[in-house]
């Protein structure tokens, strides 16, 4: 089982089309992964003039599936919960997440992730079960 290049996780992220669709920036890290950051502009707004959460929970799912294949595997989400913590109002500073694996099984993963601003602020969390589809190959 081979570990993927930044670049692979990187293009993995890009192959979700709605997250270039929103226009959600891919950013390598430092420990040769990704993060997904986000402006949130008129265009991720609910009625409400706050980023709508369907934008937010995409963020963290893509988010959570690229740590797991960070670890060269391949997956899909079985369930998902995100709280929101506060709104990410229109123009708020830059926001972008923090996932990290939890359980790496198998033929399971279980991840959370955390939005938050540069500040620390924690916007959203969110955790979910991902099912093992295959490995890297």
């Amino acid at each position: 089982m081979r570990k993927p290049t930044q670049e692979e996780i990187i293009k993995f992220c890009h192959a979700n089309t709605v997250i270039d669709f929103l226009e959600v920036e891919v950013v390598p890290t430092p420990d040769g992964e990704a993060r997904l950051e986000l402006c949130a502009d008129s265009r991720h707004a609910n009625l409400y003039s706050m980023a709508h959460g369907g934008v937010l929970t995409t963020m963290a799912d893509t988010a959570m599936g690229a740590k797991c294949l960070a670890l060269s595997k391949k997956v899909v989400t079985i369930s998902l919960t995100i709280e929101f913590m506060h709104s990410v109002m229109i123009n708020t500073p830059r926001i972008f997440t923090d996932a990290k694996v939890l359980h790496d099984g198998r033929k399971t993963m279980v991840c959370e992730c955390n939005i938050v601003d540069a500040k620390g602020k924690l916007y959203a969390k969110a955790s979910a079960t991902f099912f093992v589809t295959g490995l890297l190959d």
